[in-house]
């Protein structure tokens, strides 16, 4: 009977866990640049005094899903788009340099070059900083050029480099907050053959379909999994009963 117990218990659990991996999947589903999660459910034995009798599983995020999503043309001079692989290297809150495939990018108060989540978006040489009253163009290479509004209007300047780079997605590790940073905590260098679509943004790589058909069929899961523990409660009940008889 415990065992029966314990199985539907399991299996409740990571119903529920999968169903909340999907949910978070879901509702990202219009996070640009977003990339799903893989969620499995491994076993792990159980540690402890004497032979060990049972397999615990317990449900893990496998990895992301680095497959490109939809790119949509948008015309804003300040989106820019990674066409095939690559990342955006920018600022983390922690100081350290994070990737992104979020390129809806903004000029604040100061001038500085960041994402639409207020992250400096990193050139080669540190962050990029737009002079005032200047209309800024973004080449294919991530080359960041501005043309005075005020003055002489035909003068082009570079003030910079978005850093693009493409490591390996096994060395990759996604933050609690979203970007991806090296597993290893070094720094990935800048790829030279990643490009940018400017006036253009990746949407997130979510299938909303697939999406909304796991959580029905997590949910179904989860209602057969407490049907067997009522099961073990009924049988344990009729057990109870058929021995106080016998008594």
């Amino acid at each position: 009977m415990d065992r029966l117990v314990y199985v539907a218990m399991n299996g409740a659990k990571q119903s529920v866990s999968r169903q909340a991996a999907t949910a978070h999947n879901l509702a990202n589903a219009s996070t640009d640049g977003f990339r799903s999660l893989y969620h499995v459910a491994r076993a792990v034995p159980v540690l402890g005094p004497g032979t060990a009798t049972r397999t615990f599983a317990v449900d893990s995020t496998a990895g992301s899903n680095f497959a490109p999503g939809p790119i949509d043309r948008t015309d804003r001079v300040l989106d820019v788009a990674v066409e095939g692989r690559g990342w955006i290297a920018v600022e983390g809150p922690d100081g350290r340099e994070a990737y992104t495939r979020s390129g809806a990018l903004e000029i604040n108060a100061n001038g500085q070059l960041q994402t639409k989540a207020g992250l400096n978006v990193m050139g080669e040489g540190g962050p990029i900083t737009i002079p005032p009253d200047s209309r800024v163009t973004i080449a294919r290479d991530g080359t960041v050029s501005t043309i005075p509004t005020v003055g002489a209007p035909n003068i082009t300047n570079t003030v910079g480099r978005i850093k693009l780079v493409d490591p390996a997605e096994a060395s990759l590790q996604r933050g609690e907050d979203g970007l991806f940073r090296m597993r290893d905590g070094t720094v990935a260098p800048a790829d030279p053959n990643v490009a940018v679509a400017s006036g253009a943004l990746e949407r997130s790589n979510v299938n909303v379909v697939a999406a909304i058909t796991e959580i029905i069929n997590h949910g179904r899961q989860f209602e057969l999994q407490v049907r067997m523990l009522q099961s073990a409660d009924q049988n344990a009940r009729s057990a109870a009963q058929v021995l106080a008889i016998s008594a």
